[in-house]
């Protein structure tokens, strides 16, 4: 179970923004690493079939994207960067409108996600408009959403951009758990190094091009390097700050 790439390329025209990239993710929390524009979410795109593969193949669960598509995406759990909330709406109506498109009735969507929502501090915000909810609390009610019908694949661009440190840390910890509990495969996206730990698979990327892949603890060890910064540094010589 899992997602699997091969050769996987992508253009914008003349730009390559996706060069051979060969991926192998597996149940647990993977991080994909990376500064903006490396990549990341032209890969997202790819992998959640907004855009069309042009070369190489994706396999999710040992199924092609392409071939199997419907059926993968009901599997799959997605959190853009963007918000996709409807704002007038409240969280409930956003989250069995949401359930309706998987044929989830109202009753036994809340019963999927009642841990959930108690875990994220969501149950008393149930039926407060979307719009009067801050930038942590949206967010909270996008990964609700996403796990509303159980998926396996759980995909998450850049889940904590602008918000506050709190929000991050519950946020990054909940969905970590989560992977534990339910063995659900999760690639998290980010160019915040912060967010890595020893114990995560990361994938950093840069200019397109997968640089390492592996748990962080062992890259550190093979590229001996201390921390996270290091190796990133040491591997694409980039000296943004992330």
């Amino acid at each position: 179970m899992g997602i699997v790439t091969n050769n996987l390329s992508f253009t914008y025209g003349k730009k390559k923004a996706l060069n051979n990239v060969n991926l192998s993710l597996t149940s647990g929390f993977n991080v994909l690493l990376g500064p903006n524009g490396a990549g990341k979410s032209t890969l997202f795109s790819l992998l959640t079939g907004l855009r069309q593969t042009t070369h190489g193949s994706i396999k999710i669960n040992n199924k092609d994207l392409h071939k199997h598509k419907s059926e993968i995406m009901s599997q799959m759990g997605v959190v853009f960067q963007q918000s996709t909330l409807d704002l007038d709406l409240s969280v409930k109506q956003n989250l069995f409108y949401y359930a309706s498109l998987h044929g989830i009735a109202p009753q036994r969507a809340l019963q999927n996600i009642e841990l959930i929502l108690q875990q994220l501090s969501l149950t008393e915000r149930l039926n407060d408009k979307v719009r009067t909810l801050n930038g942590g609390h949206r967010r909270r009610v996008e990964i609700a959403r996403a796990l509303i019908h159980q998926p396996k694949i759980l995909l998450l661009d850049e889940a904590t951009v602008g918000l506050d440190v709190d929000s991050r840390l519950l946020i990054i910890s909940y969905v970590r758990n989560l992977c534990i509990q339910h063995n659900i495969c999760a690639l998290w996206t980010t160019h915040l190094m912060d967010e890595v730990e020893a114990d995560d698979q990361l994938i950093i990327i840069n200019n397109g091009e997968i640089q390492a892949q592996a748990k962080s603890s062992e890259l550190y060890e093979k590229h001996n390097v201390d921390d996270t910064h290091q190796l990133y540094f040491s591997l694409t010589k980039n000296t943004e700050a992330v």
